[in-house]
């Protein structure tokens, strides 16, 4: 399923997503990340090792909220599954969002637990749901400041 204009020109944009994933209990664990989108899925990067790969190992099921960093009244969300966890191609996407992110061909610095072992993640089958209605994502008072 493609996803909707709103939610690629959020993620294709340089604007953060938080993940939220299923802890082995049923509670949520939520992380922001860096985004992208082959038009159909989210993508994102992470290492493993870490919680929320082995979440959605356990459970598929993911959230995925992105907003405008100049505007976060304009978000979508959207539900779905983890349909694919790759290491091929991993280090290269995560190079493409540190241009994207931080305006830098390579992240500078790994990250405490980068190694081979990182890997872009893709969600999909899902649906989106919360979207922001045309017209109405400028509902902010005054003018918003971009977080740090």
């Amino acid at each position: 399923m493609e996803l909707p204009a709103l939610a690629r020109s959020l993620l294709e944009g340089k604007n953060f997503a938080t993940v939220a994933t299923l802890m082995g209990d049923g509670s949520p664990q939520a992380t922001v990340v860096w985004v992208d989108t082959d038009g159909a899925h989210v993508v994102f990067n992470t290492a493993e090792g870490r919680v929320k790969p082995r979440n959605m190992r356990r459970d598929a099921r993911v959230a995925v909220a992105a907003f405008d960093h100049e505007n976060p009244y304009r978000q979508a969300m959207i539900r779905g599954r983890v349909v694919a966890m790759e290491h091929d191609g991993a280090d290269a996407h995560i190079d493409r969002m540190a241009k994207k992110y931080m305006d830098c061909g390579r992240i500078p610095v790994p990250p405490a637990g980068r190694e081979a072992g990182d890997r872009q993640d893709r969600t999909g089958e899902g649906r989106p749901y919360g979207m922001t209605p045309p017209g109405r994502e400028t509902r902010g008072c005054g003018s918003t400041a971009n977080a740090p």
